[in-house]
């Protein structure tokens, strides 16, 4: 009998991994990523007292998104993370892309927010 391969299971894994050697401070917060069939997500977390500073995903009704499933809804959201870290006041941060390989949406999300002005 084979056993089947559990990819979410995988993935855990690797971001547990990255976890270790990347941490969200006050002057650098954590970008994090999550993606799911239909959906992506983006947050920006202070590690050190546990806090999400701002978060924006394809569920937010602001975007007006007609898929929310493809890389054009990640653009959007990469964009609108961007946007609402500036208004926060946050310039820096950390990319963790979760897990994921930084290919697709997740690719599409992180090179949007770099082109709305987020640095990592």
């Amino acid at each position: 009998m084979l056993k089947r391969i559990n990819r979410n299971e995988n993935r855990q894994k690797r971001h547990k991994r990255l976890r270790n050697h990347i941490s969200g401070t006050s002057q650098r917060p954590r970008l994090s990523i999550y993606r799911s069939a239909s959906h992506i997500y983006a947050q920006i977390i202070n590690d050190e007292v546990g806090h999400t500073i701002c978060s924006a995903s394809t569920l937010d009704k602001s975007l007006n998104l007609e898929q929310t499933g493809n890389i054009d809804a990640a653009k959007a959201v990469g964009t609108s993370i961007a946007n609402k870290a500036k208004e926060a006041g946050v310039d820096e941060v950390v990319f963790d892309r979760g897990g994921y390989v930084y290919h697709g949406k997740v690719k599409a999300l992180a090179e949007a927010a770099r082109e709305a002005g987020l640095k990592f």
